[in-house]
């Protein structure tokens, strides 16, 4: 007689832990090995013909490999390194259905009718085609507004979910400490505190309420790197790294622990080393710390091939993946270690109970999401309208003023001809940062400028000079735009935009810079210096006397003299980055951005973060050591007076005056600086910070907890109390002294 009873795992009402445990029960060696692989480019499973999308034999032979598919990494990605645009990649309208052709194969492959968890990149916004682009994170951290930030990422995650995707990596714990590194762009900004708030935000944003699993809506996400990824010596990717523990867990760790605490799914341990021990087999790290002291019990999944480079410590790829699965990592990507996990069984070197913990945090994650009852994608793709509109918001409140000599901004009305002059005035593709798909629209400055200025207005153009090189012979042009002009708008940066002839990693990343790319991952500077035409340029336009803005777009703080009458920053604002720009040039909407990292004067002084030890901090016989600008600068078109703070029980309350004639945003920020502390300790650390909007001569009494305990847990003796507009300023204002217990 034939059992027809449904097997336990099958019922949507038993409890997820006794769902996990019947079916890794049933299963062989080989299928759970496979669910902890995620071997294949997702773009290698598909081919888009005439009649629609056929599935390649790479994708069934992986299947039949391990008899299903754990996870697949970029079914969706679209890049020059994968090849995929639009004429041979899933857009908005077919991706589901392309999600659907995989996935049934997936499952049909499976003796247990497993799905396989679709991994994509969601650096800032889904990297696909027709896919949102927000601003990279280095504009995020501008922005100081973790509330818009995460209506930003739930919107990301809806286009994920609506497509067929299920998890999203973003980047998040990583901290700007050099900016020479490459990926600056896709750090927060220099500050834990900072990039603890935004953490939570993207994890509120994407995930949601998760009591009862993922919503169809929402994404786990996978936080990345962790830990200490922003620390590598001279700013090189995947270089050493030098870090103490005080270090790491003052600065690279508290975001993580943000992250963790407001629920995040799984985390992506690091390419560096801490203490000599590469993160992906870290076990003090991915199993003593993360897990044990925080009580993280979600996915750990390994960078790019991070655990075949443990090799080279162990002395083969089968060793390594044991390394790796013991330290803690559940998930490998693209790796060959983790596909001899059961002959490292088999060897002693991985016990039975430690990969199937692993696998078991795999099939809880599918559980979660859902994945065995709903495992194609229902969901309509959200309004692009919406997501243009978030994404500019974010790009505008990024925005950052650093200085405004004479009042040259915002464009006054006697301005009726206007130079927009550049390398960077005239495109989009130069906006976008690292980890974007291909575009087919988006808004230059010079195209904001030319719509949202008054009727009437002369508008010229001319480029100047490329990014990077050397060729001078467009100077002369835009030198005589200038001259004949009431303001020339001089719009310099950087760019990360990757090319077909790029020459890339087996991880994407780029070997060497080409074109005109500047930054991005693999594309480390030793100087921080604009290209040589670019400065030319520079001088050549201030020299004409005619009234200039500096606009820079880029991914990283370069250093630009001052030459200019205003200088201003929006990072890689994205594809309507143009709009914003323009429309703070105009006075439509106010510079209300605060810097996320310090700008240094020039390389030789780095490391200049405003959270150094608070110790002698000498200067040089030959220059300035402190930044050019600091840390939480940047101006208005308005001006603000601070009242002296006070404290009221656990709160600090400090009063905020508008005192200029324009509406505007400032950003109180509420610094610390420890006394009588076990350790030595920082000269001013973010405790908290909070925006907040005042017309004209409008005064609001604005509140802050403290929040002592922690400092109590520290045996903090006495705390200064500082609350500033930037760190620079909060060194010279007079401090309330908070004394706590011993």
């Amino acid at each position: 007689m034939t059992d027809t009873t449904t097997p336990l795992y099958r019922d949507p009402n038993a409890p997820v832990d006794q769902r996990v445990s019947d079916l890794l029960a049933r299963m062989t060696p080989r299928e759970k090995v496979g669910q902890l692989n995620q071997r294949m480019y997702g773009w290698d499973a598909y081919r888009r013909t005439p009649q629609g999308y056929e599935l390649t034999d790479a994708l069934r032979a992986e299947t039949a490999r391990f008899a299903g598919l754990g996870a697949l990494y970029g079914l969706f990605r679209a890049d020059a390194w994968s090849g995929v645009d639009h004429t041979n990649g899933p857009g908005a309208q077919d991706s589901a259905a392309l999600a659907e052709l995989v996935q049934r194969h997936v499952i049909g492959s499976s003796r247990l009718g497993i799905p396989a968890l679709f991994v994509e990149e969601v650096p800032h916004g889904h990297m696909a085609l027709d896919g949102t682009v927000l601003p990279v994170n280095l504009a995020v951290g501008a922005t100081w507004d973790p509330g818009l930030y995460e209506r930003a990422a739930a919107h990301a995650a809806a286009e994920l979910r609506s497509r067929g995707g299920h998890v999203a990596l973003v980047s998040a714990l990583d901290i700007a400490r050099d900016p020479r590194w490459g990926r600056t762009e896709e750090c927060f900004g220099e500050d834990p505190h900072l990039a603890a708030r935004l953490t939570e935000a993207l994890v509120r944003g994407m995930q949601g309420d998760t009591a009862a699993g993922f919503a169809p809506d929402r994404a786990p996400v996978v936080l990345k790197h962790f830990a200490g990824q922003g620390a590598t010596v001279g700013g090189r990717n995947s270089a050493e790294s030098e870090l103490g523990l005080r270090e790491l867990h003052e600065i690279h760790l508290p975001a993580a622990r943000a992250g963790v605490r407001a629920g995040a799914a799984a985390l992506m341990s690091a390419y560096n080393e801490v203490d000599g021990l590469p993160c992906s087999g870290n076990r003090a790290l991915l199993t003593q710390l993360l897990r044990d002291d925080w009580g993280f019990e979600g996915l750990v999944m390994a960078d790019g091939l991070a655990v075949d480079r443990l090799a080279r410590i162990t002395g083969d790829k089968v060793s390594a993946g044991a390394l790796a699965l013991n330290a803690g990592v559940d998930l490998s990507l693209w790796d060959e270690g983790f596909t001899h996990l059961e002959e490292a069984v088999e060897r002693g070197l991985v016990t039975e109970e430690t990969l199937d913990t692993a696998v078991a945090r795999v099939l809880r994650l599918k559980f979660r999401l859902g994945l065995f009852e709903r495992p194609y994608s229902t969901g309509e793709f959200p309004s692009p309208q919406q997501g243009r509109e978030l994404s500019t918001a974010l790009a505008r409140a990024a925005v950052t003023l650093l200085h405004n000599d004479g009042g040259v901004l915002p464009v006054p009305p006697t301005a009726s001809r206007i130079a927009v002059i550049g390398p960077q005035s005239a495109t989009t593709a130069h906006q976008l940062g690292d980890y974007t798909a291909p575009r087919l629209s988006g808004v230059s400055v010079l195209d904001g400028l030319r719509r949202l200025a008054p009727p009437g207005t002369d508008i010229r153009h001319a480029h100047g000079c490329a990014l990077t090189g050397d060729d001078l012979s467009g100077i002369p042009e835009a030198v005589a735009a200038a001259a004949a002009s009431d303001l020339a708008v001089l719009v310099l940066g950087g760019s990360s935009a990757r090319t077909p002839d790029t020459d890339f990693d087996a991880n994407g990343a780029a070997r060497k810079a080409v074109s005109e790319m500047t930054c991005g991952e693999g594309v480390d500077l030793a100087g921080l210096g604009l290209g040589r035409a670019q400065h030319a340029l520079l001088d050549a336009v201030t020299a004409t006397g005619t009234p200039t803005a500096v606009v820079l777009i880029q991914g990283r703080p370069h250093v630009v003299p001052e030459r200019a009458g205003a200088l201003l920053t929006a990072w890689y604002p994205g594809p309507w980055g143009g709009e914003a720009i323009a429309e703070v040039l105009l006075g439509l909407a106010e510079p209300i951005g605060r810097l996320p990292v310090s700008v240094p004067r020039s390389v030789a002084q780095l490391p200049v973060h405003y959270n150094h030890k608070d110790i002698e901090y000498g200067g040089y016989v030959d220059a300035d050591a402190e930044p050019l600008h600091s840390f939480g600068h940047g101006l208005s078109y308005t001006s603000f007076a601070y009242g002296t703070p006070c404290l009221s029980g656990d709160t600090v309350e400090v009063e905020v005056t508008n005192t200029g004639k324009r509406h505007g945003r400032s950003v109180v920020q509420l610094y610390v600086r420890r006394q009588l502390t076990p350790v030595w300790p920082r000269t001013l650390e973010l405790h908290a910070f909070q925006g907040v909007e005042l017309a004209p001569g409008e005064c609001r009494r604005v509140e802050i907890t403290l929040g002592t305990d922690q400092f109590v847990e520290d045996q903090v003796g006495a705390v200064e109390v500082r609350v500033a507009q930037s760190a620079r300023a909060a060194l010279a204002v007079e401090p309330v002294v908070v004394r706590l217990r011993a």
